[in-house]
């Protein structure tokens, strides 16, 4: 049987962690949690998260109409509630703006893999969702390509939302991720990036599936596994492109497009148009010299 109130305690101690590491400025994000297999408990709208007691937080059905509380539900329940439909096993949601995180949601910059090992074990890939209005129909469908292969996602030009069984293990994953974000920042600041090797990071796949965890790089057929590609195909629709970050391209794994600088590093846009011109020129001078 769930105790609502120690739920609602919970959700209220996240809030506060929250609020406490910037994760959440004036009454921004908000928490979920599914209590009945038609009742979610979530925060309302514009409250300080840090500030919530039990009594603030509302009850809402699974179409996101408020049943109970005296404050009105926040206005993102949508996204909460489209997780929880699409993965049942899914009980807490929460939404905030952690600001590194978010830099690469702005930036639309995919996060680069095989870095670290608590990353490459507990989060993997991490998907970045086309834009739409926060709080609207639209904006709570963004996530649907990417809710079965990720607990942790970027919504562009806005946040993250995280997801597990519990309130605190679905915050632990945007905590993670933000202090990951921190750290390639602060790298990349310093000079460069130092990569695994391909078999240090199979070595970590390995671990991660022997700990219950899956890996959508497991399912893809000659996968580069530093590359992002398990979400590489939404790339166009939502406008992610990497510029800050060129991870190494093992061999044998190559994407379709992708093109690679003599040090084994995938080139940018700018590069490959540079390769193109000097390949068009030299072909140019060639074809003169044969006539």
């Amino acid at each position: 049987m769930v105790h609502v109130h120690k739920i609602k305690q919970e959700i209220c101690d996240i809030g506060d962690r929250l609020y406490k590491k910037g994760f959440a400025a004036a009454n921004d994000g908000n928490i979920s949690y599914r209590i009945g297999e038609n009742e979610v408990v979530c925060t309302p709208t514009l409250m300080t998260k840090g500030f919530m007691k039990p009594d603030d937080l509302c009850i809402v059905d699974m179409e996101g109409n408020q049943v109970a509380g005296r404050r009105q539900r926040t206005s993102e329940v949508k996204l909460h509630l489209a997780i929880m439909k699409e993965r049942p096993g899914v009980k807490a949601v929460v939404h905030c703006h952690p600001p590194h995180a978010t830099a690469f949601g702005v930036a639309r910059e995919p996060i680069p893999q095989c870095v670290l090992p608590e990353v490459e074990v507990f989060i993997g890939d991490v998907p970045i969702t086309k834009y739409a209005i926060p709080g609207s129909d639209e904006f709570a469908q963004t996530i649907l390509p990417f809710v079965h292969k990720a607990n942790v996602i970027i919504l562009a030009n806005h946040g993250t939302v995280s997801f597990d069984e519990t309130v605190e293990k679905a915050y632990w994953w945007t905590e993670i991720l933000d202090a990951y974000c921190r750290i390639l920042m602060l790298a990349r600041g310093l000079g460069r990036i130092n990569y695994f090797t391909e078999p240090e990071t199979r070595a970590l796949l390995d671990l991660k599936e022997k700990w219950g965890y899956q890996d959508p790089r497991r399912d893809i057929e000659n996968c580069d596994l530093c590359a992002n590609d398990a979400f590489r195909e939404s790339w166009k629709e939502t406008g992610v492109r990497p510029q800050a970050f060129q991870p190494p391209r093992f061999a044998g794994a190559k994407p379709a497009g992708a093109a690679a600088g003599s040090n084994g590093a995938r080139a940018t846009p700018e590069q490959e148009a540079l390769i193109q011109a000097v390949t068009d020129r030299v072909m140019a001078a060639l074809n003169r010299a044969s006539t």
